[in-house]
């Protein structure tokens, strides 16, 4: 039987999505997708779709970004970031163990302004009442934090640059991404395989350091050379192109938000109603459409709880080892019915507690 696969990532895809990434290994125009040349026209066009679906999904065609799809992962995007827009210093929101990182390597390159940090109280929620410098040369934060289960529900005003990390929660909802100068995400959460990385940039806010950049870390040259710049992750960007176009068939971003708000909906009030269990995010605003943390209140019955979700063909519900409990992670390839099935779960737990 198929999994219900509440996976943190790399994630849930869909069904169909994986059938026809699985004929293109076998045959892609006679080549397996896993041995074309990235120079070849069949791959090209797979590159400029995949490019063009991600800025149409986020609204931003014609309007002075380009897609980039690039290796490394985020976490190079933590060091590229820096590298590319930071002269003398930048302002981060801390919310998580990513942001952390992200502060990290930033700080190899001038000062970092750190406005707010929840470290203090274990990442349980979202900062607020900070206030951003105006002398800065960019602000950088995280839309959605995987391991905590938060999430901000709002898009800064600012007067500088705006950095954003969205690779747990990309193409999951509607927002002004005409807000943001430069937008980076992991594919592996939200869009396809490990091993590339969509980077959605402005292109007016490049160039401004002084500093020399490697090519291999400088934005424009990636541009220059339509992001072959060396040899691209061929297979993963093929895989989110067919996602990006089966999102695109099922409605776009805003049928998706839809089913992603009845999924968190249905899985919040079930932790809220069932007294065996607790929410990890202490203010319910704060609550992730795409990761809901939750724990046993009596962590000795957690044998019986585990057994009883695997029993179901649920994988990938246990928390990350920073929180502990669970996490129920619900990208948009995950199914209302897998939901309904972990829900149904939790309440048959409860009967025989």
């Amino acid at each position: 039987m198929l999994k219900h696969n509440f996976s943190a990532g790399p994630c849930v895809l869909p069904q169909e999505v994986f059938q026809k990434a699985a004929q293109a290994v076998l045959n892609f125009n006679d080549l397996s997708i896993l041995e074309i040349s990235h120079r070849s026209k069949d791959f090209v066009a797979v590159m400029e779709k995949a490019q063009q679906l991600a800025l149409e999904h986020l609204g931003l065609e014609n309007k002075g970004y380009k897609a980039l799809f690039l290796g490394g992962g985020a976490s190079m995007q933590f060091l590229m970031v820096a590298y590319n827009l930071m002269e003398n210093k930048a302002a981060y929101l801390n919310t998580g163990t990513w942001s952390a990182k992200a502060i990290k390597e930033a700080k190899m390159f001038g000062e970092v302004i750190e406005v707010a940090s929840s470290a203090n109280e274990n990442y349980n929620h979202i900062p607020k009442g900070y206030v951003i410098p105006e002398d800065v040369d960019y602000f950088h934060f995280q839309t959605n934090n995987t391991i905590f289960g938060t999430q901000i529900q709002y898009t800064p005003d600012v007067s500088v640059p705006l950095v954003c990390d969205m690779s747990s929660d990309i193409f999951s909802r509607k927002r002004d991404f005409a807000k943001y100068d430069l937008i980076y995400a992991g594919a592996q959460k939200n869009m396809g395989p490990a091993g590339t990385t969509l980077i959605v940039v402005k292109e007016d806010i490049l160039g401004q350091v002084s500093r020399q950049i490697p090519s291999m870390l400088d934005y424009r040259v990636h541009i220059s050379k339509d992001s072959m710049f060396n040899t691209p992750p061929v297979f993963p960007i093929y895989v989110s192109m067919l996602t990006l176009e089966w999102l695109k068939d099922n409605g776009g971003v805003e049928a998706i938000e839809s089913l992603n708000n009845k999924k968190a909906s249905l899985i919040y009030n079930e932790i809220d109603r069932n007294e065996l269990f607790q929410g990890f995010v202490t203010d319910k605003e704060d609550r992730s459409a795409m990761n809901a943390t939750f724990v046993l209140k009596d962590e000795s019955m957690a044998p019986q709880f585990d057994q009883l979700w695997k029993d179901a063909g649920i994988n990938g519900l246990n928390g990350h080892r920073s929180v502990g409990g669970y996490r129920a992670s619900m990208y948009n390839a995950l199914s209302l019915e897998s939901v309904e099935t972990l829900v149904q779960v939790m309440q048959e737990f409860e009967q025989k507690a």
